[in-house]
């Protein structure tokens, strides 16, 4: 990689140098979060990660579309990242919210107005869930008419113990961080099995991101996590976005580089049409971008 020459200093990004990945025009980072202490929180957040602090994000690495996922900070109260939306612009951005199964369908019409396209459910941490899992589907039933989708971010074994009810899901799913398999098992473990049959139902998706939640080798290359991106970039690219998860939240010392978790594309998916579909057109198709 011929990392090129910059001084763009981006909060909460470790390094100045750009990616030596050209960003193709519409390229869209499929996750991020938006904290901003002008709206209360349940747990204080990180500063530097505003609306205005990620635009120079996107002029570091190139993209210009954007997908705003409700961090826990916020619970259910999804201010913060409408707001971020109507920010970054509704042509440009959209927003996945968090919610309970007791919400008014008002609400979801007014989120939906908003740029909200799906749901996230994190469950991959018990000690400090904003949802659970018994929530997933009653949520799905009821969202599927708006045409939005469920995120879910559960770890490799949950997904192996939840298979049966990912089965019946009535809406799109979007498997967060790659499934959060062990690092050291990857595609070996039986949680890409069932993710893949998911996609070839034609309704499941995978965020190809958080590569340094998913590894033990580390920077630069993150070997580990590389092997999991390569086999399901493989197995079905056309269901396949990609996410900065920036301002890495759970990073509290160390940020890591978002051109060089950029530039792993590369090495992900090495074609370049591929690249451009897995930047542009699936996230498009995903959540709604003309």
């Amino acid at each position: 990689m011929n990392r090129q020459a910059s001084m763009m200093t981006v909060p909460n990004s470790a390094g100045t140098a750009a990616p030596s990945l050209k960003a193709p025009a519409n390229a869209c980072d499929s996750h991020i979060h938006i904290l901003d202490n002008r709206f209360p929180a349940s747990d204080p957040v990180i500063q530097g990660a505003t609306a205005s602090d990620y635009r120079l994000l996107q002029q570091r690495i190139g993209t210009t579309r954007a997908v705003i996922v409700q961090p826990k900070n916020y619970g259910t109260d999804n201010t913060c990242t409408l707001d971020a939306i109507a920010q970054l612009g509704i042509a440009n951005a959209r927003g996945i919210a968090v919610l309970h199964p007791a919400v008014m369908e008002e609400e979801l019409r007014r989120l939906d107005k908003g740029g909200i396209r799906g749901l996230r459910f994190s469950v991959w941490n018990p000690t400090n869930n904003v949802t659970t899992i018994d929530m997933i589907e009653p949520l799905a039933k009821r969202i599927n008419d708006f045409g939005w989708h469920v995120q879910l971010h559960m770890s490799g074994d949950q997904i192996v113990e939840n298979a049966t009810l990912l089965d019946r899901i009535v809406c799109p799913i979007v498997i967060d961080h790659m499934g959060r398999m062990p690092a050291q098992i990857g595609p070996k473990h039986p949680a890409f099995k069932v993710i893949c049959r998911l996609i070839d139902k034609g309704c499941t998706w995978v965020k190809l991101a958080g590569a340094y939640l998913n590894t033990k080798d580390g920077p630069p290359n993150y070997k580990d996590a590389t092997a999991i991106a390569r086999a399901f970039s493989e197995y079905a690219p056309e269901r396949m976005v990609w996410g900065s998860d920036w301002p890495h939240v759970t990073e509290r010392e160390h940020k890591p580089d978002d051109a060089l978790l950029f530039d792993l594309l590369e090495e992900w998916i090495p074609d370049e049409r591929v690249r451009k579909q897995v930047l542009v057109e699936n996230p498009a198709a995903l959540y709604g971008f003309d």
